[in-house]
């Protein structure tokens, strides 16, 4: 690869435009290690400097697979579902979120591991059955699921639907009756309870699409009319509060008011529900800073907390449902990008442009999200050069990478991955200025195989009808 020099960006303690100083986003003291905490379990750094992950370098990964692509290290995956699992136990249940990225594969491995899947669309419906994932292991979310989408659910037997408004309380119970079945249901409320997170993807305060409100009774009122109808089997409340969270003070609260309304519905109706879902939304790493918990320390207080407001209440335990979906998928995968152009902005940063951008990444445009970036395809001794990685997207706000430190001797060809990459990447991953989505491949003792392809230029035309 050409080692070419070019113009030096800006170093530590230059000024952002911001106005927050690169001072105060310092380098890493080694531009060459890789935190534990960003990267999935198997990257480590070669002597020569090259990463590997799964026992194979990135460098024959990207010859054999070509840039941008999605690397998903396949036995992190099936360890972090193998911890869910086992920090619940078996009394309570565990459901993958498959909106943070779903594929066959991915449903053969959450079968093999013993997890539920969370789907919230037809779409995802069709691929968890069709990948032999159990009908009475999946639940089924959605704010405004379809007539068609409802009468797939209940004629395959889904384990339960996660009902989200009035009008669906009656769709589902007629689909139901119709079918000549008695589907299994849990009615979502919003509790009041905003996670300390971007307001885009805080789901628990009243002012939102999702779920009843508990304030003002329409929650105990959708409940009420549940219970009325024959074609349906009320479960269990479900509750989720946000995304990205790293502490269970907002579990607190939320179960608190969960358990309340469950004891509402005891003294009005004679009935203890048997089930609470406290959603997910828990947090991984994207940069050195998060500090996300671990699911033993996450299980554990969520259990404390139901058991404690149960016993106050004077309940039964109901059983335990969480639904982790960035918490297991997220760690396990980056993106590997080949280095275009190089920019030296003098005295603001330098701008380092890569093959893929926006669409393969929207969560920085869209949430501000945070990432780390590394030199993968060599090491390096350069001083630390601030760097805004962006994409190669006719916008702006095409950035992958807001700030980071690479090393100053990066140069076009170079490889660089961006780690936590694997939860809602390719899931909201575009076709915007006709760009190819990239491949998902699974990297696994040794060997790398694609689990999604990479579109080409006749799947864009095939739908082009003219």
């Amino acid at each position: 690869m050409s080692r070419s020099a070019h113009p030096a960006g800006p170093r530590h303690g230059d000024v952002l435009p911001e106005g927050r100083s690169a001072a105060n986003t310092a380098p890493p003291t080694d531009l060459n290690a890789l935190d534990p905490k960003v990267w999935s379990r198997t990257v480590t750094r070669a002597e020569d400097g090259t990463v590997t992950v799964g026992g194979i370098e990135v460098k024959r990964l990207a010859e054999e697979f070509g840039t941008p692509a999605y690397f998903l290290d396949e036995a992190d995956f099936r360890a972090r579902c193998q911890a869910w699992r086992e920090a619940f136990g078996p009394d309570a249940d565990v459901f993958y979120a498959g909106k943070a990225f779903l594929s066959r594969a991915v449903v053969r491995w959450l079968h093999e591991e013993g997890l539920n899947l969370d789907v919230c669309s037809g779409g995802e419906l069709t691929t968890a059955l069709d990948a032999g994932m159990p009908a009475d292991r999946i639940a089924f979310h959605g704010n405004n699921k379809t007539v068609d989408e409802i009468e797939r659910a209940v004629a395959a037997g889904v384990g339960r639907i996660v009902l989200d408004s009035f009008q669906e309380i009656v769709r589902v119970a007629h689909i139901a009756d119709r079918l000549g079945k008695r589907q299994r249901v849990q009615i979502r409320v919003t509790v009041g309870v905003e996670a300390h997170t971007h307001e885009f993807i805080a789901t628990a305060h009243e002012d939102q699409k999702f779920g009843l409100a508990l304030a003002g009774g329409q929650a105990a009122e959708a409940v009420r009319r549940a219970l009325k109808l024959d074609g349906l089997d009320v479960i269990g409340i479900h509750s989720h509060i946000g995304s990205q969270i790293f502490d269970t003070a907002g579990f607190e609260v939320a179960a608190r008011r969960v358990v309340s309304l469950l004891a509402e519905i005891r003294d009005e109706h004679g009935v203890e529900l048997p089930e609470i879902d406290l959603g997910g939304g828990l947090g991984i790493a994207y940069t050195s800073d998060d500090d996300p918990r671990e699911p033993h320390e996450i299980a554990t207080a969520l259990r404390e907390i139901v058991t404690r407001e149960c016993a106050a209440a004077k309940l039964r335990t109901p059983r335990i449902s969480v639904e982790p979906g960035r918490a297991i998928v997220g760690p396990t995968a980056f993106t590997l990008y080949e280095v275009g152009t190089i920019k030296p902005l003098d005295g603001l940063r330098t701008y380092v442009s890569v093959d893929g951008g926006m669409s393969d990444n929207i969560r920085t445009a869209l949430y501000d999200a945070e990432y780390s970036v590394a030199l993968v395809s060599r090491s390096s001794d350069a001083e630390p050069m601030l760097v805004r990685v962006v994409g190669k997207h006719c916008e702006s706000g095409d950035i992958v990478v807001r700030d980071a430190f690479l090393p100053a001797d990066l140069a076009p060809g170079d490889l660089i991955a961006v780690p936590a990459t694997g939860a809602y990447c390719r899931s909201m991953a575009s076709n915007y200025n006709h760009a190819l989505r990239p491949p998902v491949v699974a990297v696994h003792e040794g060997a790398g195989r694609l689990i999604v392809r990479r579109e080409t230029e006749e799947d864009l035309l095939r739908l082009d009808v003219g």
